[in-house]
């Protein structure tokens, strides 16, 4: 009669996958064939066509940015901090899947382990993408609707970069950034 049990390589798999950071568990492995939910990929995909990014240059950009967001998760202390770079994590990693260079699977939606980390980044970046649109139609840009950004603007630098971009006035822009800051909800 055959034996139930699973190979050794499920077992020394197993033991390695203990071994790796507690961010690199958001995301599924590359060998399994799980997908999100279709509602909650149309909702993603729907969401990346609103924000409109442009779309970044060369391809390793994706990676680099994956990167560095997986870099900050493992340094954060706090839940707070753990779950703004969790979420920036699953923003990277959707972007590249929707601007068509995918990086890292997503993981399948679990409602107890990946709403609030979901939900604080829709909200976060909607917030940022809305506080940049707003700031250009109060600075009176004439091409306010192709302001299409979610840097964090809690810096000046930010700012003004984001004012080069879009060629509005980066004192003007600056100032007004600096009033709507004062009382627009950006999450960190």
């Amino acid at each position: 009669m055959p034996s139930h049990a699973p190979p050794a390589s499920v077992h020394l798999a197993s033991k390695h996958a203990k071994k790796h950071d507690s961010s690199a568990s958001l995301f599924t492995s590359a060998n399994r064939q799980t997908k999100m939910h279709p509602m909650g990929d149309a909702l993603l995909k729907r969401w990346h066509g609103m924000l409109g990014l442009s779309r970044q240059s060369p391809p390793s950009w994706y990676r680099d940015r994956l990167r560095e967001e997986l870099r900050e998760r493992r340094t954060a202390k706090t839940p707070c901090q753990k779950l703004s770079e969790a979420s920036d994590v699953f923003f990277s990693s959707s972007r590249a899947q929707y601007d068509g260079f995918p990086v890292r699977k997503m993981p399948p939606f679990v409602t107890s382990r990946h709403a609030l980390v979901y939900a604080y980044m829709l909200v976060k970046f909607t917030l940022r993408w809305q506080f940049y649109r707003t700031a250009a139609i109060i600075c009176n840009a004439p091409h306010y609707d192709s302001v299409r950004e979610v840097v964090n603007p809690s810096k000046d630098r930010k700012l003004e970069e984001v004012a080069s971009r879009h060629q509005i006035d980066p004192v003007e822009f600056k100032r007004v950034g600096r009033r709507l800051r004062q009382v627009w909800p950006l999450l960190p």
